[in-house]
């Protein structure tokens, strides 16, 4: 047996597996990158799309053609241009096809393309497409050396690095795509106002991003629904390429007869599925969320129409639609992501001009190339022709060398001074074309295709023609797709977010009068209307009335307490007046060692004075001091041996303080400090004792005072009591009433 020969392994090259990691994964990084998640700022487009519509042309799916099943144009896309999955290349042609995901489709489908409740498309076997206008306006001059191309994968065809892009599609309909550490989320705008903003952008290229906002307002969604972000936002957005949009569902009250209505949703949010936002809300109102939702009905056809019925009539349209943005899809988060590859090459976030700008020097970078790739069209037409027409002036001797010669291309070069090119087109002229070969045809094409090469010169010499060449397109594209067209009117409206900031609760509450009573011993009810006899109300035994205060059951009451602590009540839970009530210290924790002070209907916006029995006090905002819970919200801190004297509404300029010693100071009211919470500033300086009233009051009107007997008088005559805060101040004046106290609340008393 003969030996065999056995051949060396080769050898083995160590290598460090972070080093074979950072470069594989670099690699693929790249790949998904540039060719696959980001689109080309130029013309909007990933590779897969771009195939697509490349490969639709070769088919001649013009929009004015037939269809071709999808089967074939996917075929052609995975086996010429695109070696993926035939089912992802299906799914991004269905997505060109759909009004609901595109707001300018690119793909005329027939047959079933999904729906919006989130349906899937039919079988590639059993749909149609073709292109539409706006893709064949996408690759308008495609054929006239406008672009670069490049060879496909296998390097057996030739594919276009970008297309012409004479529709600016990037804005106009935007889009999305995850890659390796980037990510784009560019929502679709209209057409006919992307047009405008770039045409202003070329008179003015440094326009600000507020002007072209102007012209640019937002964006515009293929499914409508309103807008609802402030232009300081927008503006920020569209400088820095980044941020996002509140997009709310677009709705409308019908009245259902005997006071009764419901509410009618006619469009969503882009991007959400219908059926999905249906089957949430439901979710949420068996889940018992949603408390001022009685029901809801999708009655949809081809357009949407959901019906979403109130709790009860009492329930406010606009409070129960707040609530469902804010816990339901009818309100979505747009982001705005404007991350894509400059010139083709550089992943890069734009803002708006930027974007705009790069889209216009693509259109002049195209118009050159279309420019120049006609004039060297022209000018061996001409060559062509300054032959032929030397061929007419001599066409026997023509026949002769063409008969007669065994090489007749070199015999008419020597003969008639001919380049090559013309004694190729004289040879390959047919006979039959002898008949129309003549002198005044061949000159007038001449001077028409001179006329024009002149013209093309000039272009090719001036930015200004350029750029007016540039704005004359896209005035075209603008009258094709703008708003007087059924496609580009603008689907999408801005509107102010309204400003409802009511509790839910209250809004299932029926507004009626009460008069809520509060006794010495801290007994609580609420009695139905404002005109009860209160002289016949009972008490518990050694009880009295204390305080009475008209409202409504959707008011709230606040109490404050000797503990400097304010507490809230819902005039609504308060018990009925058929008994005597309940102790309002089952309702809120108060220790047995503190008192109620006041007792008042809470009024929001209205600003309150508080003080402390030493005469410190503060300014505090009514707002601030409604509590959430039983334990209250402390407001007014207090030292040892302190407590809250008083609550008074500062409404008014200047500010009345008096002290157990009956000394009256007058000062301005905008000398007192405005807080949320503390101990606050001096009012009053004291020897001995301490605060025994406060009143704010207008210094115009004068100020008030209370007599046992209910009695009062305005006080006018002041000066002599006015000084700065923490002053002393000034004995009384005469007939001061006898409590040494003003008398007067403020609050609004039965």
């Amino acid at each position: 047996m003969a030996d065999e020969t056995i051949l060396a392994p080769p050898p083995i090259e160590p290598i460090r597996l972070k080093d074979a990691l950072e470069e594989r994964y670099l690699a693929y990084a790249l790949s998904t990158i540039m060719h696959r998640a980001l689109p080309d700022v130029r013309d909007g487009l990933k590779p897969v799309h771009r195939r697509l519509l490349f490969a639709m042309r070769q088919l001649k799916l013009d929009p004015a053609g037939g269809f071709k099943k999808c089967a074939r144009v996917v075929g052609d896309v995975i086996g010429k241009y695109h070696p993926h999955g035939d089912q992802s290349v299906y799914d991004a042609l269905v997505r060109l096809a759909q009004s609901f995901s595109q707001r300018y489709p690119l793909v005329d489908g027939q047959g079933n393309f999904g729906n919006i409740d989130g349906d899937n498309a039919a079988a590639m076997r059993y749909t149609e497409a073709r292109m539409t206008a706006i893709a064949a306006a996408l690759l308008d001059g495609i054929d006239e050396d406008t672009v670069d191309f490049r060879e496909t994968y296998d390097g057996e065809e030739e594919e276009p690095v970008v297309l012409p892009a004479a529709f600016p599609n990037l804005l106009a309909n935007g889009s999305s795509g995850i890659a390796v550490g980037m990510a784009t989320s560019i929502p679709p705008h209209n057409a006919d106002e992307v047009c405008d903003a770039a045409l202003y952008l070329i008179k003015h290229p440094k326009a600000s991003v507020e002007t072209l906002l102007t012209y640019l307002p937002g964006p515009d969604f293929p499914t409508g629904g309103v807008l609802v972000d402030d232009t300081a936002g927008l503006v920020e957005a569209y400088r820095t390429g980044r941020g996002s949009f509140r997009l709310r569902a677009r709705w409308h009250t019908e009245d259902t007869g005997r006071g009764g209505y419901q509410i009618i949703v006619t469009e969503i949010p882009y991007g959400v599925q219908k059926s999905r936002l249906i089957e949430k809300m439901a979710d949420l109102l068996q889940a018992k969320k949603l408390p001022l939702l009685g029901d809801i009905d999708d009655e949809s056809a081809e357009d949407i129409r959901i019906v979403i019925e109130p709790k009860s009539r009492n329930v406010d349209a606009a409070l129960l639609m707040e609530q469902l943005f804010r816990l339901t899809e009818l309100e979505a988060r747009i982001p705005l992501n404007m991350t894509v590859l400059s010139k083709g090459q550089v992943p890069q976030v734009l803002g708006l001009a930027q974007v705009l700008q790069e889209w216009l020097d693509h259109r002049r970078v195209v118009l050159r190339r279309r420019s120049e790739h006609r004039l060297r069209e022209i000018d061996h037409r001409l060559e062509v022709l300054g032959g032929l027409l030397i061929a007419y002036l001599n066409l026997d001797e023509v026949i002769r060398i063409i008969r007669n010669e065994d090489e007749p291309k070199p015999a008419l070069i020597a003969r008639f001074a001919l380049t090559d090119v013309q004694a190729e087109a004289i040879l390959n002229m047919r006979l039959r074309s002898l008949r129309k070969l003549e002198e005044i045809e061949i000159r007038a094409e001449n001077d028409r295709l001179t006329t024009e090469r002149e013209g093309l010169v000039e272009l090719l010499g001036s930015d200004e023609m350029q750029w007016d060449r540039i704005s004359a397109e896209i005035k075209g594209i603008k009258k094709q797709f703008g708003k007087a067209t059924p496609l580009g009117k603008r689907k999408t409206v801005t509107a102010a977010l309204p400003d409802i900031d009511v509790a839910v609760e209250e809004a299932l509450i029926d507004k009626e009068p009460v008069t809520v009573v509060l006794s010495e011993k801290g007994w609580i009810r609420a009695l139905k209307g404002h005109d009860g006899d209160l002289a016949k109300l009972t008490f518990k035994t050694d009880d009295v009335l204390k305080v009475a205060i008209k409202a409504q059951t959707t008011d709230k009451i606040v109490l404050f307490a000797t503990n400097g602590k304010f507490y809230t009540l819902e005039a609504s839970e308060l018990p009925g007046g058929r008994g005597q009530g309940e102790p309002v210290r089952l309702m809120i924790d108060l220790d047995e060692a503190d008192e109620l002070l006041e007792t008042f209907v809470h009024k929001p916006g209205r600003k309150l004075v508080v003080a402390s029995s030493v005469g410190n006090g503060f300014v505090v905002t009514e707002d601030e001091v409604v509590a959430q819970t039983r334990k209250g919200k402390q407001v007014l801190n207090l030292g040892d041996g302190e407590r809250a004297l008083l609550c008074r509404p500062a409404e008014g300029d200047a500010v009345a303080v008096v002290g157990e010693n009956r000394r009256l100071l007058v000062f301005p009211l905008a000398e007192l400090n405005e807080l949320t919470r503390g101990r606050g500033v001096r009012l009053q300086k004291y020897k001995d004792g301490g605060l025994a009233d406060v009143q704010v009051f207008t210094a115009a009107t004068g100020l008030k005072l209370s007599d046992t007997s209910g009695r009062v008088r305005t006080v006018t005559e002041l000066d002599e009591f006015k000084g700065a805060r923490a002053a002393a101040g000034s004995a009384v004046p005469k007939g001061w009433p006898k409590s040494g106290r003003f008398g007067l609340t403020g609050f609004e008393t039965a």
